[in-house]
């Protein structure tokens, strides 16, 4: 997969065309969230050889079926119209390790945005514990818009939920971690180890 000048420009002339792997980060090219072309860092994030990659779906990276389709719900949402979107969520490896990870992307079908679309993934510090793993993953999505300074109502739009739902999934999560606000859980959020 090439990557080429920005649209009008004439790639020969602007020395922009690059190919995936000549990309120092993990990259993909998707179409209808089936991966087509990935580089190298990409294949080593996961552990894979890059050719088992090709043409697979998405879904074998998650820790759950229900992960893949509760994400591509919300990039549905708000990848349209060639916007630049991102999230943070945990992944799964060749050997079952779980681990953070952050995907920036963009579609190039403003209609469609599943049927042309251009991640970057890259994992983060923060570890998976246990505690982690027993929250659902709606909680974790919470979570992670939370830790994004993310508002109730800001959460609510961009995860398909009403204000009044988040605020219920909020409360539930500090009992479920035990803390007191959303201060304390942010901050048990972030100190996971």
């Amino acid at each position: 997969m090439w990557i080429g000048a920005p649209q009008g420009l004439d790639p020969s002339s602007s020395g922009l065309s690059v190919s995936l792997n000549e990309l120092p980060v993990p990259m993909v090219y998707a179409t209808h969230r089936m991966i087509r072309d990935c580089n190298d860092e990409f294949a080593a994030l996961f552990g894979f050889a890059r050719s088992e990659l090709i043409d697979g779906s998405f879904s074998r990276l998650y820790p759950q079926l229900s992960d893949f389709v509760r994400t591509g719900e919300m990039w549905r949402m708000h990848l349209a119209g060639g916007q630049v979107y991102y999230d943070e969520r945990i992944m799964r490896d060749v050997n079952g390790r779980r681990f953070w990870c952050q995907v920036n992307g963009r579609s190039n079908k403003s209609d469609d945005p599943f049927a042309s679309a251009l991640y970057c993934f890259q994992e983060m510090s923060r570890p998976v514990t246990e505690s982690t793993l027993r929250l659902t993953g709606r909680q974790r999505q919470i979570l992670t818009l939370v830790a994004q300074g993310k508002t109730n109502a800001e959460i609510g739009a961009e995860a398909g939920l009403s204000k009044r739902t988040v605020e219920a999934h909020r409360l539930r999560l500090t009992r479920t971690v035990g803390v007191a606000n959303s201060a304390e859980l942010l901050a048990w959020f972030l100190t996971q180890k």
